[in-house]
């Protein structure tokens, strides 16, 4: 399929306008303006994005056991507070996809900052327990903009930088949740909960601060054909990276299809404001709707198994390194954490595991290919948890939990990669932001399924549990009809498995 993509832009190349200028598509401008200058400011701003949920993520080890032991709440409610925020994550997901394919990724990025910021200050000053719950929620909702942010970046990058560029900007992810751990070490002991939650809101505020320098992806531009203004910012790429664009001019897959759009408005007499706008909220679900398309459906389900298995797997053992020590003390195993501090020490050490989990992926991505390093690095994680289908002392079982984060991390980065590439723009949030939603429900089940188990002294049963959902991950990846290593993104809707 690659050498396909290859030669039909070669031969793009060789068309001439009728006037006698050449053309060139956006894949052939942003190689040869190559990565620079500006798509480093590109992967900051997006990045910046990913920093703020991976921190609002990592927050709900600490503030549930805070909020529980503050205000005596039960179990079922401590659940919740981490329930609420991957339920919120599910419909955002799927709003902020559809809102960025349909309004552009750059005002997307505008609402997104104002929720999430706004919802995050406000649950630090929640005064009860229902006011916190309603304010996570929100919180969750925002974080749902997280695959705009990865879909807005990946739309900078050159072909051949793809991989590895989009592995650093997976460590942006890690860097929020060490972050927030080393936060957490020195907040929590010393202030309390309300103080890291309106801390962690600054990355989000951050997004709002900045959002006037943040450029309209130019292929999100050529999707909608309006050429002219892709066009100027890629001369502003060009001129950030000391580059210059290829001669001719720029064309897009939609360029023709607009065209005739506006020569047969000519003959065609105006629609009125309801007919506009009955046509444009179909238009607004179309991209979903084409997520079933006979071409495409196989790998929209087999996308949905793979990102609820991994959110299952990732956040279970995110969440099991508070949950397991305080099960094996109270079930007569060995204790993992020793001391008052030692639960932040710990979830630092295990967060430290997606540093190599992130040097693992990208070293395969570009080697072996996406499918074939997602289902080696999950077949890693679960040998890591294999042995913790029994009490393990507390430094092997720190290691084995750090050793299966590692391998899960890779896994997830590789992911998040794959899910957008397989998809054309005009439905690329779209579809992304609806997989990740299907992680979310994944995030929701686990804390109530798999964490408890470990709580109620259900330990082997867990780990099986997690065990049999990581193969099932594992054949997800195997099954995937193609394999998207070198391949161009595509701006047209019709995606072929050859």
């Amino acid at each position: 399929m690659s050498n396909s993509c290859e030669a039909n832009s070669k031969l793009l190349s060789f068309i001439w306008m009728e006037d006698g200028r050449p053309v060139y598509t956006l894949d052939e401008a942003l190689s040869a303006m190559r990565f620079g200058k500006f798509q480093g400011l590109v992967l900051a701003y997006a990045g910046l994005g990913w920093v703020s949920e991976a921190m609002e993520i990592m927050i709900l080890s600490f503030v549930g056991p805070a909020v529980k032991l503050k205000w005596g709440l039960s179990s079922s409610e401590e659940s919740l507070l981490t329930t609420v925020v991957f339920a919120g994550m599910l419909l955002g997901a799927y709003s902020w996809g559809l809102i960025s394919d349909n309004y552009g990724r750059r005002k997307c990025f505008l609402s997104i900052a104002s929720v999430t910021s706004g919802a995050g200050l406000l649950s630090a000053f929640s005064p009860n327990y229902l006011l916190l719950v309603i304010s996570r929620c929100l919180v969750g909702f925002g974080l749902g903009g997280g695959p705009v942010f990865l879909a807005y970046f990946l739309e900078f990058i050159p072909i051949s930088y793809r991989g590895t560029w989009m592995v650093v900007f997976s460590a942006f992810w890690t860097a929020g949740t060490i972050f927030e751990a080393s936060l957490a070490w020195i907040v929590m002991p010393k202030l309390n909960w309300r103080w890291l939650l309106a801390l962690s809101s600054i990355p989000s505020f951050a997004l709002l601060l900045f959002y006037g320098l943040v450029p309209e992806s130019p292929r999100y531009l050529c999707m909608r054909g309006r050429t002219t203004d892709a066009h100027q910012i890629l001369e502003k790429i060009a001129r950030f990276n000391r580059a210059k664009l290829p001669p001719g001019m720029l064309i897009s897959d939609k360029s023709t299809r607009q065209n005739e759009q506006s020569a047969s408005s000519v003959d065609t007499p105006p629609l009125s404001t309801r007919r506009k706008m009955t046509r444009k909220f179909k238009s607004g679900f179309s991209s979903f709707f084409m997520l079933f398309s006979s071409n495409i459906i196989r790998t929209t389900l087999l996308l949905w198994v793979l990102f609820f298995s991994t959110a299952f797997s990732y956040y279970g053992m995110v969440l099991l390194t508070s949950k397991l020590s305080s099960r094996q003390s109270k079930c007569g195993g060995s204790t993992i954490l020793h001391s008052d501090n030692s639960l932040y020490l710990n979830v630092f050490i295990t967060s430290l595991a997606e540093l190599p989990g992130l040097i693992l992926s990208a070293i395969l991505v570009d080697k072996i290919g996406r499918k074939f390093s997602m289902a080696t690095m999950f077949l890693l994680a679960c040998i890591f948890l294999l042995p913790l289908v029994s009490n393990q002392s507390a430094i092997l079982t720190t290691v084995l939990l750090f050793g299966a984060r590692m391998s899960a991390t890779g896994t997830i980065t590789v992911a998040s990669i794959y899910a957008p590439e397989i998809y054309p723009t005009a439905m690329r949030s779209t579809s992304y932001g609806v997989a990740s939603a299907v992680g979310r429900v994944g995030g929701m089940v686990c804390p109530l399924v798999a964490v408890g188990l470990v709580t109620g002294c259900h330990q082997t049963v867990a780990v099986i549990l997690f065990e049999v959902v990581i193969v099932v991950a594992i054949a997800s990846a195997l099954l995937f009809p193609f394999e998207t290593k070198g391949r161009e993104l595509r701006d047209s809707v019709d995606i072929s498995d050859s």
